[in-house]
């Protein structure tokens, strides 16, 4: 039997801890600026090392997935026994390195283990920097800093497809990656010299991986979370990876173009969305935490209709214009999930719990969303040409949608029990 413990956290100043959310947040915009800037440079990538669009989504999607996925959970189980300051300085440098070795591939193969490398590397961050902001934000606040830092997606897909879509034209793809992956690592010496590693609440030590999961697992909140967020994200990721390429094919746009009004659709409604779910979570979870379960909901079928218009209305200035309330819907669900993990956790098993649920939405998400859209592309939709590609992605946004949102609705059901368990402190080990 394992006990669980809520002493009361020590809280650092005010100022102290928005400067600790803002320079995650600063990494987290790195982050996804190195993540995504590879589906914008699909195309040219594609053309120069001769690969399907098949290839195209296990590069994008699996190979990055598979080990971001796996080795998130060792590694945070390393920042919940070590310092989680010095785990996100290490990862940050490993993942720029290797997007600036990005540029330098001549082969499939190559271009997977520099992917590979970027997904080791990127592991290292969430997982430590939830267990952080957890400690450093309270349970009625901890909603929307979780969600500002989510924030950094978005700006990190607004900065990926800027940067990648003007350097592809003026510097090459190739250069384009080199330049995008250095400045990442003076930024992991200014967060290592300069974000204090908080004290430990109590003095248990933290429990093993296996532990954590039996505790979190035996909560149906959490794996309806999960699971819900997992395909939520597979649309996410099946959208962020293959819309820049159906912009191309279908609308004819150019990189320039496609950065600029792509990236700042997809940024400026995404991040508007972040911050606006945790900060609604936060207010009206105070009278009826089920909310933090309801409004990622809203993210789920919330968003279909008006992707459905971007797909199929033949202006392209039209269609992203219409893109953008449904972006704000879709990017709803990240601060309240992540909040709500943080708070089913325990602080020594915080680390362990995000990199758990990052696992199973990785895996899902990421490992699953881009190939698929990929493998209907050379298949089942493969006689429409470059029309392909908006029906591969339109299937794959509605069942992932219609499905999450069971999931969802499960969790709200069953959430006001498990933080009360949980609070209580005791779970099977």
């Amino acid at each position: 039997m394992l006990r669980v413990c809520y002493p009361r956290l020590r809280p650092a100043s005010p100022l102290y801890s928005n400067y600790v959310l803002f320079i995650l947040f600063v990494a987290y915009v790195f982050n996804f600026v190195d993540r995504q800037i590879v589906s914008i440079l699909a195309e040219p990538i594609k053309k120069e090392l001769g690969i399907s669009d098949t290839q195209l989504g296990l590069m994008t999607g699996t190979a990055f997935a598979f080990f971001y996925a796996t080795l998130g959970i060792p590694i945070a189980r390393l920042a919940d026994l070590w310092s989680r300051r010095h785990v996100i300085a290490l990862g940050m440098t490993l993942w720029s390195l290797m997007t600036a070795l990005s540029g330098l591939v001549t082969s499939f193969t190559q271009m997977m283990t520099a992917r590979i490398g970027v997904g080791v590397g990127e592991a290292g961050l969430s997982p430590p920097a939830h267990s952080l902001l957890a400690h450093y934000f309270p349970p009625e606040r901890r909603a929307t800093a979780l969600g500002i830092y989510a924030m950094g997606i978005h700006f990190g897909i607004l900065f990926g497809t800027l940067a990648g879509g003007w350097l592809e034209e003026v510097q090459g793809w190739r250069n384009a990656f080199i330049l995008v992956g250095l400045p990442g690592i003076p930024l992991a010496l200014l967060l290592w010299l300069t974000v204090r590693e908080p004290p430990r609440v109590g003095s248990a030590p933290a429990p093993p991986a296996g532990e954590v999961f039996r505790f979190l697992w035996g909560l149906p909140t959490f794996r309806h979370l999960a699971f819900g967020t997992g395909l939520v994200a597979l649309g996410g990721y099946a959208f962020a990876n293959w819309a820049p390429t159906f912009l191309r094919r279908v609308h004819a746009l150019e990189g320039t173009e496609i950065g600029v009004k792509y990236g700042l659709v997809l940024g400026i409604g995404g991040a508007i969305g972040s911050t606006l779910a945790g900060v609604i979570a936060d207010r009206l979870g105070q009278s009826d935490r089920r909310w933090w379960a309801w409004i990622p909901a809203l993210a789920t079928l919330g968003p279909l209709p008006f992707t459905a218009a971007f797909f199929f209305l033949g202006s392209a200035d039209a269609a992203l214009a219409t893109l953008f309330p449904g972006l704000v819907l879709a990017a709803m669900y990240q601060g309240p999930v992540f909040s709500t993990v943080q708070t089913l956790a325990p602080d020594r098993m915080r680390a362990v719990a995000s990199g758990l649920l990052l696992f199973v939405i990785n895996i899902i998400g990421l490992g699953l969303g881009p190939p698929t859209v990929g493998i209907l592309n050379d298949t089942v939709f493969a006689p429409l040409g470059p029309e392909a590609v908006r029906y591969s992605l339109v299937t794959v946004l509605g069942v992932s949608g219609a499905w999450a949102l069971v999931h969802y609705l499960m969790a709200a059901r069953t959430l006001r029990e498990d933080l009360a368990r949980s609070r209580l402190g005791a779970a099977q080990a």
